[in-house]
């Protein structure tokens, strides 16, 4: 446990951003990062559970718990000893000031200068010029029908019929499986991300089609974009921050459902396609600064409730495997 905090707050050296906090501008309004060097709230915890004995299929009845409730500051943690020894570490981050590349990030720091034989080999970079608007700014009017002001938004509904209330789960899917998912979808021609979230379509539409009225409606599917390879040559990019698209399509839930995985997996193919270059990002960064302050979102958020469903599909960083372990031979009578 103190390893762990004497890290931390070598890792904050260089991730300093993540001990401040987010105030007003006081001429503008618009939310900005105050580094105060206020701290990292962390919180420490233990459960008399043992690790095997989680139920990592429910998150809210298992890793819920395990995340703490961010009271000040963009950053909060909760270290967790589990009755095995095991710890488990949770944080809560403020959206506003990074997304999950960024955290990801600082996460893999954290884990390399926890561990003294491994060199850190992610700096951050604050550099801000990354996401400058170009003058004169180019407006082009497509990215009108992907984005949205807040203000623009629909009063949210009640939700009464349970069905409509989300759940979450945790599910894992093995390699060999996700092969097959790409084969199905183009022979291999279909990335695994592509693949999968064609496969999760035709699933939610699949479910949304039990209901007579619901078959021509359209379905929404949404997929997060990194934009730092796109926005510069380097061919690492540390950058700290927001630089995200969501891009998405829509289609009508009776050919989701019956047409092939191939089909749907080329409609997904072709939302990335559209969005995944330089100009769509450049697009988006002086069609935001034409909206501000106003904070705006993809259009997908903005899906009413008698429209079919939507989602958004995200995928991430994954982290390297480290730890010591004991061989216990057992000789089978």
């Amino acid at each position: 446990m103190d390893a762990l905090k004497r890290s931390l707050a070598e890792a904050l050296v260089s991730y300093y951003v993540l001990a401040g906090e987010v105030v007003a501008n006081p001429i503008t309004g618009e939310p900005e990062i105050l580094c105060n060097n206020g701290g990292v709230e962390v919180v420490e915890a233990a459960a008399d559970v043992e690790l095997r004995e989680l139920n990592l299929h429910d998150p809210y009845q298992s890793l819920a718990k395990f995340v703490p409730m961010k009271v000040h500051g963009v950053f909060a943690i909760q270290i967790t000893e589990l009755k095995c020894g095991s710890l488990v570490v949770g944080c809560t981050f403020d959206h506003r000031i990074a997304d999950a590349y960024s955290m990801n990030m600082f996460l893999h720091s954290w884990a390399q200068i926890s561990r003294s034989d491994v060199p850190t080999s992610y700096m951050p970079s604050f550099n801000r010029s990354l996401l400058n608007p170009r003058r004169p700014l180019v407006i082009d009017s497509s990215v009108d029908q992907m984005y949205m002001p807040v203000t623009s938004l629909p009063l949210p509904q009640e939700t009464t019929n349970p069905d409509n209330i989300l759940t979450s789960r945790i599910y894992y899917i093995k390699a060999d499986v996700v092969r097959e998912l790409q084969t199905l979808a183009g022979n291999g021609k279909r990335t695994k991300l592509e693949s999968f979230s064609a496969f999760l379509w035709k699933l939610v539409a699949k479910h949304a089609a039990t209901t007579t009225d619901s078959k021509l409606l359209n379905s929404k599917l949404g997929i997060v974009v990194d934009g730092r390879k796109k926005l510069t040559e380097q061919e690492t990019n540390t950058y700290f921050g927001n630089v995200l698209s969501v891009p998405f399509g829509e289609q009508i839930i009776d050919d989701l459902t019956h047409k092939s995985l191939s089909w749907v997996a080329d409609e997904v193919h072709k939302v990335l396609e559209s969005s995944v270059t330089r100009d769509h990002f450049l697009n988006l960064i002086d069609w935001i600064e034409t909206r501000r302050p106003v904070p705006v979102l993809s259009r997908i958020y903005g899906t009413g409730s008698e429209e079919g469903p939507a989602f958004v599909v995200s995928s991430g960083k994954s982290f390297p495997v480290t730890g010591w372990f004991t061989y216990i031979l057992r000789k089978d009578s």
